[in-house]
């Protein structure tokens, strides 16, 4: 029975993957849909692809985290499986009202939820007892850049659309500033220039600390290495914008609208591949967790032979040596795969709200926004926050209208936004304990 709920969890995990793709295949085609670049279909075609490329660019720290939203030692799949049943029918009720809202919450909170119910009346150690047994805080580790806890997910239910916001903002004022016929915007650009490539090669991992070198070549072992491909992107984002800024002064208005559409295709291709690095790890953190409690269930189990390798392996720490965690290949390529297909179907509805409702998008909003977009998802994926696209998106947005005045923005559609976004993680929480308990009578 316990490895028929497994292999129910795995896949209705791929099915939120796949709702996933098409409840946020707006967050990275509004706009370039907005604009006019691409047709829906051109977009959703090339926010697909992005999304899977992102297989090859980012690790599991994202998934780590999901995957230790509740204390797996205390939880059964019962648990599991009724909050991924609550975040499907969140997701699917948001998507049908056409509400963009976090994909990402609506997981962590489901999977909350439903171990808090669990473990107010199916847990009798205290440690782990009632709401203790969700890790909500957990300070950071040696080598760790912040602490981790559901308690940090729901702090970057703000902080990331700020980020977003103030990310967008500044590029805005940047971008403005540069468009002056004027030397000193082309000497900040280039100060910034050498800043950036100064940091950049400041956090490089060299060959030497590389510990499985994809290549038998130094060179090609440093540049394919995951942690080194995400800082080239945030560098070729951000000097695609610095070489935009030193010529736009002597760009026409026709000639600047053309170019900016142009770079629109990079910058939605950079969020669509944040975004396919961030919401397909969480599917890999639950399907993590769903074994690690299998595992307890049945100790001597070997998850590693026979047709479906699931030797997953949370990273951990024993004796005061740390474990490093394993992913079976097939788990992330099917949930970079399945997202992409999400992604290929399409989430009109919310389209039409992210890419017209919020503010006008034109060619230059549409860079800024999805460029600081891309940012803050590469950002919060290096400190292994599990954050919302949809969110960041929207607050890069939000930093865009801003820059040209605040009425702008349309805030009546912004506080609607806020309301569903605050309401997810608690919806959630709630759906998956009713959810639990209910399959409490049948199994």
């Amino acid at each position: 029975m316990d490895f028929t709920l497994l292999l129910v969890i795995i896949f209705l995990a791929l099915v939120f993957d796949y709702i996933n793709g098409f409840h946020d295949a707006a967050n990275s085609i509004a706009t370039i849909v907005a604009t006019k670049v691409l047709t829906p279909f051109q977009a959703v075609l090339w926010a697909a692809m992005f999304n899977f490329l992102a297989y090859w660019v980012f690790g599991f720290g994202v998934a780590d985290t999901v995957a230790k939203t509740a204390h797996t030692s205390s939880i059964d799949l019962i648990v599991i499986l009724a909050g991924i049943i609550a975040a499907i029918i969140w997701n699917l009720l948001t998507w049908w009202k056409g509400i963009p809202s976090s994909s990402s919450h609506t997981l962590i909170g489901g999977f909350a939820g439903a171990a808090i119910a669990h473990g107010l009346v199916g847990v009798t150690d205290p440690e782990h007892a009632g709401f203790k047994i969700v890790n909500w805080f957990k300070e950071a580790k040696e080598g760790e850049l912040l602490p981790s806890g559901v308690f940090i997910v729901i702090l970057f239910i703000v902080f990331a659309p700020l980020l977003g916001m103030i990310i967008s903002y500044f590029i805005s004022l940047w971008l403005m500033y540069s468009s002056r016929k004027n030397v000193w915007p082309k000497v900040l650009t280039v100060v910034l220039m050498l800043l950036v490539g100064w940091f950049l090669y400041s956090v490089m991992v060299p060959y030497e600390d590389i510990k499985k070198p994809r290549f038998e070549s130094e060179f090609w072992s440093v540049v394919t290495e995951p942690h080194n491909i995400k800082w080239f992107l945030v560098a070729f984002i951000f000097y695609a914008l610095a070489f935009f800024n030193l010529f736009f002064s002597s760009f026409s208005t026709a000639t600047a609208e053309t170019v900016l559409k142009r770079m629109q295709l990079l910058s939605s291709a950079a969020f669509s591949l944040g975004h396919g690095g961030n919401d397909s790890q969480k599917v890999m953190g639950i399907i993590a967790a769903a074994v690690a409690v299998y595992i307890k269930s049945n100790p001597d189990i070997n998850l590693s032979e026979g047709w479906l390798d699931l030797n997953v392996v949370l990273p951990s720490e024993k004796d005061g040596v740390k474990i490093e965690g394993v992913m079976p290949g097939w788990i992330p390529l099917t949930c970079y795969t399945v997202i992409a297909l999400g992604t290929l179907s399409g989430g009109w509805k919310i389209v039409k709200t992210m890419g017209s409702k919020i503010t006008k998008v034109t060619a230059f909003e549409g860079v800024v926004a999805e460029s600081a977009g891309a940012l803050t998802l590469f950002t919060t994926e290096h400190f292994k926050i599990p954050v919302s696209t949809t969110h960041t998106i929207t607050g890069s947005i939000i930093g865009v209208g801003v820059t040209k005045r605040v009425s702008a923005v349309r805030w009546g559609v912004t506080v609607k936004l806020l309301w569903a976004w605050i309401l997810t993680i608690p919806v959630s929480a709630v759906l998956a304990a009713i959810m639990y308990y209910i399959l409490k009578l049948f199994f």
